[in-house]
């Protein structure tokens, strides 16, 4: 029975769904003059042939300046005993969105694939293509940067489809195309791996009715690329030798010649079909080492999008227990763990299943499910191999950003350019008593939307394992760690670090104290151990006593020499172009002249200057172009100031750069909350968030509100910077067609101009009946709050919000 080409099928209903058709490019001089969104690149043999990043206005926003990081195993550090290293690898095939729908460098929507298990794989494919928007696309710049800080190769995707797909032959033949020894489209994908800054390319050919001059003419793109570039192929288990398409499940003689071709290797790995079978696996070991090539290049396809991990796999047949493994594995579509999803926190503990199995340990995958998570088999790797190493506990994205422990801006992102190096461990506690739990925690962070949170009974000594390392130790390295206690006292912490000459024996550093009073440093004189070399960092949490709700957040966690150097300024920072969304927000494109001098630079962090002073956290990027989604004018100010500063590999800061942004005209009043990031004491389900009450509609049903049953309960909204305000709105119950008896009836209305002042009440009711109010002010402020102290008629005792609007200049 022909096998599922299960690869093709993400693209070809892709296709069908968005309805698409070939996308036309328009000319770089229509876009060079706008601040409008860019994306990832995209395009058909035939349109790759006249780009270029020179005239594509797009193309500087989706480079990568992250170098792929060395990386480390040491087998002794390994989480689980069962698990091997130098062994079969994991490629992952993932989908982060569709392939004409990339945004370059993230966006302000914090839902989003912000994958944290980099330890275990080696290579990620940016997983795209279809018959109507493009077959080959290459990867955007934020994945890019996260997989090389983690060690992770990247490649894009060509992807030619079968003819029930909307594939055409022509299309295979113009991607062979010749011009005299040269093949012009690759060429050009190998300008776009260089030029961008990633590995190489992922080749799925499943359109039938070649021949084996055309297979044979695949064949020698690869090794002519090879020839050309550093760049890199994978080559999927589908075209045979005799231009066919016939999937193998296996390295056969049909097939091997896309992988060596006598003494010419072809491509770097092969990723074979889904239907493959222990004998299969055996014999394309041997097929492999007959061609002098590795079996782990073989890479066993899984596919685990409709599934994930209720996906039945031969687990024995490819990883077989106490013996070496067969070949590689590779990952169809684990973001399932993402898509399946309900909220964040189904997210995570869905890929935590996902990747090291049901008990949120990899050393203890015991269970009842075949999934026992793959660090079962496949030990971790690090990237940390050479200082500074700093981590803030950084996922990617979150519901707001910080800067030093304050809050730099609220509202909801995700850019996984900004993504620290996850631990490696996730999680590995040890205790003779109650162990604490470790988590990510979204509500607080010291530099981005993020930190490490341990909570849980304390009873006995406590050690987390985080990062596997291998760093130096000098006479003046130092390791900081940044603790935010709930009160003043013992933090009941340590540091805790191994050495790689005894590498599983921790040796502890006292934290100390806090005064209680927000995010704390301590910094601790490593110059004992000069000469040695860190081989892990963990924390220890231990008391002379129980304590029974112990709650500590870690904010960062630092290696480094010497004092903390910051980089030079950057300069020339230029306004590339700006796009009126309405009459009092932009969308910009920026760049600068990155850095020359200092210490290196980690990233580039971009803010705009408020009218009081104060600044508003834009975005952030390693790279020296930045597109901002939301400039916000702050009431009549006629200009705003736009400033970039270099954040250095230590985190010490630069002066700024700065530019100006002009507004025309007067401003007209308009709803200011519309739209904005919102907070509440709660939410009654996932489908009545603050969210609702700013969305501009009441008609969207029963759910177009937000609802709370909190027994304090409130709504603030960050109106971006501080506005003029004159009447504030709130549509209450029966304006959405519920019961006017659920009207709110007591409630005050608070404005503040900082996150540090105390709110103001600017308007207080009590007794109301009426489905919408109209309060009128004449305040000045960023932050507006709606406090609810009877929230109906009756004893009902939820809060019910339609809408709550914000009206000035």
């Amino acid at each position: 029975m022909r096998p599922r080409p299960a690869l093709l099928l993400c693209a070809a209903l892709m296709t069908t769904a968005l309805g698409s058709v070939p996308a036309t490019a328009a000319p770089p001089e229509a876009l060079s003059s706008t601040g409008s969104q860019p994306y990832a690149s995209y395009w058909y043999p035939d349109t790759i042939l006249t780009w270029d990043p020179a005239t594509d206005p797009d193309a500087r926003f989706n480079r990568s300046r992250v170098p792929l990081q060395p990386r480390s195993s040491d087998p002794a550090l390994k989480a689980n005993a069962n698990s091997r290293t130098g062994e079969g690898k994991i490629a992952s095939l993932v989908s982060f969105g569709p392939t004409s729908n990339n945004p370059s460098q993230g966006s302000q929507d914090p839902n989003y694939y912000a994958f944290g298990y980099w330890q275990y794989v080696d290579k990620l494919v940016f997983w795209g293509g279809s018959a109507g928007e493009g077959l080959i696309l290459a990867p955007n710049s934020t994945v890019i940067d996260a997989a090389h800080r983690n060690g992770v190769k990247v490649y894009g995707t060509v992807f030619l489809p079968p003819t029930a797909y909307g594939g055409q032959l022509q299309w295979v033949r113009d991607f062979v195309q010749k011009s005299g020894s040269r093949y012009p489209v690759a060429d050009k994908m190998a300008q776009a791996a260089q030029y961008y800054g990633f590995d190489g390319w992922f080749i799925n050919q499943e359109t039938d009715g070649g021949d084996a001059a055309l297979a044979t003419e695949l064949r020698n793109l690869m090794q002519y690329t090879r020839t050309q570039s550093a760049t890199e192929f994978m080559w999927y288990d589908a075209m045979t030798e005799s231009g066919s398409v016939n999937w193998q499940n296996a390295l056969t003689s049909a097939n091997d010649a896309f992988l060596q071709d006598g003494g010419n290797r072809v491509a770097d790995s092969m990723f074979l079909n889904f239907g493959w079978s222990a004998s299969g696996l055996n014999s394309s070991r041997d097929r492999a080492r007959s061609l002098g090539r590795s079996e782990y290049e073989l890479y066993s396809g899984i596919d685990t999008e409709a599934n994930g991990y209720n996906t039945g796999v031969s687990w024995d047949a490819l990883f077989p227990p106490n013996q070496p493994h067969v070949t590689s594995l590779g990952l169809y579509r684990p973001e399932w763990t993402w898509k399946s999803s309900t909220d964040r926190a189904d997210f995570y503990a869905k890929d935590s299943r996902y990747w090291v199995g049901a008990n949120g340990d990899p050393s203890d995958t015991a269970t009842t499910s075949s999934w026992k998570g793959l660090a079962t088999y496949v030990a971790e790797s690090t990237p940390i191999t050479a200082k500074p190493f700093v981590t803030s506990f950084n996922t990617g994205h979150g519901d707001f950003y910080n800067s030093g422990g304050a809050r730099a801006a609220t509202g909801g992102w995700n850019n996984l350019s900004l993504q620290d190096v996850p631990p490696t461990y996730r999680w590995l506690v040890s205790s003779t008593g109650t162990r604490l739990t470790p988590s990510i925690d979204f509500t607080d962070a010291y530099e981005g939307g993020s930190s490490l949170r341990l909570s849980g009974r304390l009873d006995a000594a406590n050690t987390v394992r985080l990062y596997q390392t291998r760093l130096p130790v000098a006479a003046d390295s130092k390791l900081s760690v940044v603790v935010k206690t709930p009160t003043a006292g013992a933090t009941n912490l340590k540091a805790a670090v191994s050495f790689t000459d005894a590498p599983t024996a921790f040796t502890t550093l006292d934290l100390g104290s806090t005064s209680g009073g927000g995010w704390e440093r301590k910094t601790l004189d490593l110059s004992a151990y000069a000469g040695r070399a860190v081989a892990q960092i963990g924390l220890q949490a231990s008391a002379p006593t129980t304590v029974a709700s112990y709650d500590v957040k870690i904010g960062q966690i630092s290696l480094y020499d010497g004092a903390v150097d910051a980089s030079a300024a950057p300069t020339a920072l230029t306004v590339l172009g700006a796009t009126d969304v309405s009459a009092t927000r932009k969308s910009l494109r920026l760049a600068w002249t990155a850095s020359a001098g200092g210490a290196p630079v980690d990233h580039y962090e971009l803010y705009r200057r408020n009218p009081d002073g104060t600044r508003t956290f834009l975005g952030a990027t390693p790279d020296d172009a930045y597109f901002v989604p939301q400039l916000d004018r702050a009431g009549s100010e006629s200009a705003t100031t736009v400033e970039v500063e270099a954040v250095s590999t230590e985190y010490g800061r630069s002066t700024a750069a700065t530019t100006s942004v002009s507004w025309t005209g007067t401003p007209a009043e308009s709803n200011l909350a519309l739209n904005r990031p919102a907070t509440a004491s709660g939410r009654c389900n996932a489908n009545e968030g603050p969210a609702k009450a700013v969305n501009g509609s009441v008609s969207g049903g029963n759910s177009d509100k937000w609802c709370t049953l909190t027994s304090s309960k409130w709504l603030e909204v960050d109106l971006g910077a501080a506005h003029p305000l004159s009447h504030f709105t709130v549509k209450h119950a029966a304006a959405g067609g519920e019961s006017s008896s659920w009207n709110t009836r007591d409630f005050t209305i608070q404005v503040r101009s900082s996150s540090a002042d105390a709110w103001t009440t600017v308007a207080t009711v009590t007794g109301n009946t009426a489905a919408t109010t109209t309060h009128p002010v004449n305040t000045t402020a960023r932050y507006v709050r709606l406090v609810i102290t009877r929230p109906t008629q009756t004893t009902d005792p939820a809060a019910r919000i339609y809408e709550f609007e914000a009206w000035g200049a």
